[in-house]
């Protein structure tokens, strides 16, 4: 196993303390990327591990990188519905409008995934609810089409 595929699975493990040695012998590990895209910190906040998480962002892993698709962590965590993790990023100035390849943006996956609490965190951080994915459609047109009536009025 090659030093990058030991931090992957120091991530996917959870041991912040092998994972603190790892960065310190060599801190361009914040910011590789596994075969399918993913950087340490998609990787870390797709499992949950917000103290991971927190150790890349404090060794300078990039909060807007995105993966194979288009994903950023932010993306990835909002249609998940994990609050810390989504305050977590936002605290650190991930950018709350970026795309992915679908046109999909952290707001319309929360909307699409009926995730109130997340919709309400990112409009709360300007997030732009006019901005439309690549079939055309906004958020608010996903609510609608969803029958979401909270999550409808929140956008409306």
């Amino acid at each position: 196993m090659n030093e990058n595929e030991l931090f992957f699975r120091t991530i996917q493990t959870g041991n912040a303390e092998n994972l603190g040695l790892q960065l310190k012998r060599n801190p361009d590990l914040a910011n590789i990327k596994d075969a399918r895209g993913f950087t340490p910190l998609i990787f870390a906040t797709y499992f949950g591990k917000e103290d991971i998480a927190k150790q890349l962002i404090e060794h300078g892993a990039d909060i807007n990188a995105k993966d194979a698709s288009g994903n950023t962590a932010l993306i990835g965590v909002s249609f998940k519905g994990n609050k810390p993790l989504v305050e977590l990023l936002l605290e650190h100035n991930a950018d709350v409008d970026l795309k992915n390849n679908n046109g999909t943006t952290a707001l319309i996956f929360a909307t699409q995934y009926n995730q109130k609490d997340i919709v309400e965190i990112l409009l709360q951080h300007n997030s732009n609810s006019s901005i439309t994915d690549n079939e055309g459609k906004t958020a608010l047109d996903y609510a609608n089409e969803k029958g979401l009536e909270a999550i409808s009025q929140m956008l409306s």
